[in-house]
């Protein structure tokens, strides 16, 4: 048997240190003497990087060739830079080679991750630990390769040679490119931006934050990106009116903001368009109160859409989707450079979707195209440009009326008219600059604008008369244009004082949103000139023009400035502490005029508010794998209400305490979080006085969550929640009781979704999975006198994957449960899908 060689190469003075294991000995060893040879390694390796420079090396490609022994791994590294120092260690069957004071290039960020790149290895990946750091696992079929550094004038080149029984000589050299699209698909995400705004380790966050990456969403048949929240706790997606827009309930608290990139997404009321599937790379869900860096949000947290960015190596991915009540769904995600010196790269993802619906006159038409461009000036600086046209085109569907009726009637069954739409235009620009200054300050400036037309004329549903069983409605003709600005920037500063390590944050954050919303209607006394009978409708036809005797228009803008500072602070290896702070001044404007029945009304207001956003929080790692942490932070949501002696009511205010532990353990993660969250502030309608309103006191959230998600073992993936919510009003009044229930809150809720691909023999590449979703009982209104049941929601997957081609099946409701989904509508229900069969085809190359 050779010698496992572990090698190390410093650079200065062609000095090489070299420490020979017999492969042999190491396995008979005991596991204290492997313990012990392996941190002797690493104390030879550790004292070898005194020599290196303390700047930080950018790698800016990673190439994997085969040859006639194994592979050459390269690591392109920029001219003139330090040269990249690996301390190499063999875990078990795995390689694993850390390089320290280096980072990946922005274009393979996400890291690399490939299959079987040669006979007797297979995996590789490359991985970008913290913001100095890189990881290179190499996998042995057997037991854990050797490497060997080749001098180079620049770049790190080791050679890697398997330890196996039998060598295959390799006719034709392969070049495996780093495309960060890697076939190996894990759950595992080590680190988010959307907490801190900076790439920070999730271990190292004193929150609750959990990601949903794109593996999780491919491998369900995803197809609304929304339905991706069902697998973190205490996140209860909503479905709208139609099923075109975002909405969801965390911890608790309803109209959560939703983030694209950390950009503000939406109208002024906080509603978000839908987004294709295929842009998106993962979500990120930052739990409880973020205004400390977002500004005006609900405290129960934030959902972050990060999509696709160009790669600077050639990626094309053809996919095509089929499943039942008609849906096709051809898509495209293309990327690689436009220049030869790959300063110049893109990316283009495409999806268009057709289908009908198990809802009776239901269907829709989606289409989105994404193209982003990307170029390095230098180094140091890159710009990005991504722009989404969305159209939208579907039945403007209202579900079923929030009456003990609904328990009666088919799932099937609409209400609406069979004309009635809802179309939607949306155009969004995005512009990023990054750039660093030097090694240890960078500044990070965006902006971003939407502008959304939406059209959506058809019937509205209100109640049901039990005696006469008919459901009283109006016809609408409403249209609603949106814009939303928004103009970011940050300046991020690394520095030392002592021994304390600081990461200091500044920014500021200017956004506009404004929302223009003209109507015109058809109302007759109680609506009961257009009502339809629940159990035996008749599809009455469009009011013609004349019989429209009521119109309705409002404008309404809402305009945030606000600055913001953040510390994140090493107080100790295992000791980090974050804190900081937002100021924000926030102005509404709004104004209507209507006419109802021919009664002219109108009115206008102006509201300003201020309020500071803080948080701190705590982590301490009594060992490696396992954080524990602490925080307190608030959140604030002007009110742009008076009372009737003129008085602006304060904002409402969100208060949270969290305490949680955090585990990783190789590529698995777990979060356990227990919360307190008060909102203060809150208001409604003045019953002495309809046009004011009057703070009724104050509600809370309280509850306990479970996350865990990652790859335990090789093909085994496993992403899972479990959360307990107690939402209840803790200070109301008559028309909301105290001790009631928040609508839409469920008291628990679990998820459970996990694939296992074979790894070997004939069946390699064949895959199965299988998953559950439950969701406890949720009351629909207040006072509490309507509960939408619990239920449980079986779902499954059959894939195989073959080189670069996979075929995968998803069959979701697999026992075709009836069950009601909360909406964002408190008058109306969405009944969910039967069971539906997704089959998807698709090619990389």
């Amino acid at each position: 048997m050779k010698l496992l060689s572990v090698l190390l190469f410093a650079g200065v003075s062609g000095l090489i240190w070299v420490c020979p294991v017999g492969a042999e000995e190491q396995r008979s060893k005991g596991a204290g003497e492997a313990e012990e040879a392996g941190g002797e390694m690493l104390l030879q390796l550790g004292n070898a990087t005194d020599l290196v420079a303390q700047g930080v090396t950018r790698v800016m490609g990673v190439e994997v060739n085969q040859t006639p022994d194994g592979l050459e791994l390269i690591l392109k590294t920029v001219a003139g830079s330090e040269r990249l120092v690996p301390l190499i260690l063999p875990q078990g069957n795995d390689l694993v080679i850390d390089i320290l004071d280096a980072t990946l290039a922005f274009s393979i960020r996400n890291g690399v991750t490939r299959l079987n790149p040669a006979p007797g290895i297979t995996k590789i990946s490359v991985t970008q630990v913290d913001d100095s750091s890189i990881r290179v696992t190499i996998t042995g079929e057997k037991q854990a390769p050797s490497a060997e550094v080749v001098p180079s004038r620049e770049d790190l080149v080791l050679s890697v040679t398997p330890q196996t029984t039998a060598q295959t000589e390799a006719d034709e050299e392969i070049e495996v490119i780093a495309t960060g699209e890697g076939e190996e698909e894990s759950y595992f995400v080590p680190d988010a931006s959307t907490a801190t705004r900076t790439d920070t380790p999730i271990r190292d966050i004193p929150q609750s934050i959990q990601v949903v990456p794109q593996e999780v969403i491919e491998d369900q048949g995803i197809t609304r990106i929304g339905d991706a929240l069902r697998n973190v706790s205490g996140v209860t997606p909503q479905r709208d009116i139609a099923g075109s827009n975002f909405r969801f309930t965390i911890r608790g608290f309803d109209n959560s903001r939703i983030l694209r990139n950390g950009f503000r997404s939406g109208d002024v009321f906080g509603i978000t368009t839908s987004t294709a599937t295929n842009s998106v790379e993962r979500i990120e869900v930052l739990k409880g109160p973020a205004s400390v860096l977002y500004g005006q949000v609900e405290p129960g947290g934030v959902v972050n859409f990060v999509t696709k960015k160009p790669l600077d190596e050639p990626f094309y991915n053809l996919q095509l989707r089929a499943g039942s009540f008609g849906l096709i769904e051809p898509a495209i995600d293309f990327t690689g450079p436009l220049t030869e010196d790959r300063k110049l790269t893109y990316r283009l993802t495409a999806s268009y979707q057709n289908s009908d619906s198990f809802r009776d006159f239901v269907d829709s038409e989606f289409f989105t195209i994404t193209p982003v461009i990307s170029y390095d000036f230098s180094d140091n600086t890159n710009l990005t440009f991504e722009y989404e046209y969305l159209q939208d085109n579907r039945t403007f569907d209202t579900g079923l009326p929030l009456d003990p009726v609904v328990f009666e009637l088919p799932r099937e069954r609409f209400l609406g008219g069979p004309d009635d739409f809802y179309d939607t235009t949306a155009h969004r620009f995005y512009l990023t600059l990054d750039h660093r200054f030097s090694e240890n300050i960078k500044l990070r400036s965006g902006f971003a604008a939407e502008i959304i037309d939406d059209d959506l004329p058809g019937f509205r549903l209100f109640d049901v008369d039990p005696e006469s069983n008919e459901i009283s409605r109006i016809y609408s003709d409403t249209q609603i244009f949106s814009d939303n600005l928004s103009w970011q920037t940050d300046l991020i500063s690394e520095f030392n004082t002592g021994s304390v390590e600081h990461r200091l944050l500044a920014g500021f954050e200017l956004a506009r949103s404004s929302s223009e919303n003209p109507s015109i209607r058809v109302v007759g006394e109680n609506a009961e000139p257009l009502a339809i009978n629940v159990f035996d409708p008749e599809y009455d036809p469009i009011p013609s023009p004349d019989e429209f005797n009521s119109t309705f228009d409002s404008d309404d803008l809402q305009s945030t400035l606000g600055f913001y500072l953040q510390d994140q602070v090493t107080l100790l290896p295992n000791l980090k502490l974050l804190v900081g702070g937002r100021y924000d001044f926030a102005r509404n404007e709004s104004e209507f005029t209507s006419v109802f029945e021919g009664e002219p009304d109108s009115g206008e207001s102006n509201f300003d508010s201020e309020a500071f956003s803080p948080r701190v929080g705590l982590v301490y790692q009594p060992i490696e794998p396992i954080s524990l942490y602490g925080s307190f932070s608030r959140s604030f949501i002007p009110n742009s209400v008076t009372t009737i002696d003129g008085e602006v009511i304060e904002p409402e205010r969100g208060t949270q305490y969290e305490v949680g532990v955090k585990g990783e353990f190789g590529d698995f993660s777990a979060t356990l979080a227990a919360y307190d969250i008060t909102k203060t502030n809150i208001t409604r309608t003045d019953p002495d006085n309809p046009d004011f309103s009057i703070p009724i006191g104050e509600v809370k959230s309280r509850g306990i969550e479970l996350d865990v998600a990652g790859e335990p073992v090789s093909g085994w993936n496993i992403i899972a929640s479990l959360f307990f919510n107690d939402a209840f009003i803790s200070e109301g009044d008559e028309f909301n009781p105290e001790g009631d229930t928040l609508i839409n809150a469920p008291g628990s809720g679990a998820s459970l979704w996990t694939t296992y691909e074979i790894q070997q023999g004939s069946l390699q590449g064949l895959g199965f999975g299988a998953g559950l979703f439950y969701v406890g009982d949720v009351e629909a209104e207040i006072p509490n006198d309507f509960v939408i049941p619990s239920y449980v929601r079986v779902d499954a997957s059959l894939f195989y994957r073959r080189d670069n081609w996979r075929a995968q099946l998803n069959f979701q409701n697999l026992f075709n449960k009836k069950y009601l989904e909360s909406t964002q509508d408190t008058d109306l229900l969405q009944p969910g899908a039967p069971f539906t069969v997704v089959g998807t085809v698709s090619v990389e190359f």
